[in-house]
């Protein structure tokens, strides 16, 4: 296993950016985890809360974990376009700067926690084509904000000027109900919460809304709040189900 970073400057964002990635040992094409951190981290966030790096040798991934700042993992209204260079600038550059690197769609999966929970199923659903598997952990999966208290000004300047509260999002491209009623091609999905985290109900209605379109996919909530002992916790999991996916992928294609 190697870790490297890269630090270039990115086009979709205008400025300087740096990315961790875990590259596997003896490995000439490999499968890719994108991983992505919540409101408060950054490219480091997984590196030094959790156990990713063995968790990456024990599936022969490599890892990429870009930094999304707090952005929601969107082409933001002041300018950034952070979810155009984390699903079309950067597999770019892994392409050109990491040999084995692959972007067919098997070989591409997506998770993150908290925002990054978000921007996983954002990218999962607006780009199904580049993302088999998709996992969200403690996901804030609505930022409508219903019920919650939001920063008005900060959601302007991601999602639009033109909002008067948070609830205009409600139906727009940055939904991730509406961007799951619409898709036609979903990734294997899974979920999951704790049962002592604000943003269990939430989850729980997105579970439904996927069972409700016919959407076979996993939803697990178990003891744990807010915190990266839960997150580091179940990544494992999470794991263990895109495997088992791709096992049943395998299956069906030799039967």
């Amino acid at each position: 296993m190697a870790l490297l970073q890269m630090n270039f400057y990115s086009d979709s964002l205008g400025q300087e950016t740096c990315v961790n990635i875990i590259l596997p040992d003896g490995k000439a094409e490999f499968k890719t985890l994108w991983l992505l951190h919540g409101l408060a981290g950054n490219h480091n966030s997984w590196i030094e809360n959790s156990s990713v790096a063995r968790y990456a040798a024990d599936y022969g991934l490599c890892v990429v974990m870009p930094s999304g700042d707090r952005s929601w993992y969107t082409d933001t209204a002041y300018g950034k376009k952070y979810f155009t260079y984390i699903t079309e600038e950067l597999p770019k550059r892994m392409a050109l700067a990491i040999k084995g690197y692959s972007k067919k769609r098997e070989d591409n999966l997506v998770v993150g926690l908290s925002m990054g929970g978000y921007g996983a199923l954002k990218m999962a659903l607006t780009c199904p084509e580049k993302y088999c598997f998709c996992g969200s952990l403690s996901g804030s999966l609505d930022i409508t904000r219903k019920g919650r208290a939001y920063n008005l000004d900060e959601w302007r300047a991601i999602f639009g000027f033109d909002i008067k509260s948070a609830d205009e999002l409600e139906g727009t491209k940055h939904d991730l109900f509406r961007l799951a009623s619409e898709c036609k091609n979903f990734p294997d999905i899974y979920l999951w919460c704790g049962t002592e985290d604000g943003l269990i109900e939430i989850n729980k209605k997105f579970s439904a809304l996927l069972t409700e379109l016919g959407v076979t996919h996993k939803a697990e909530y178990s003891e744990g709040d807010h915190k990266w002992k839960w997150w580091d916790k179940h990544l494992p999991g999470t794991l263990k189900y895109w495997q088992e996916c791709t096992a049943k992928l395998v299956d069906t294609r030799h039967s």
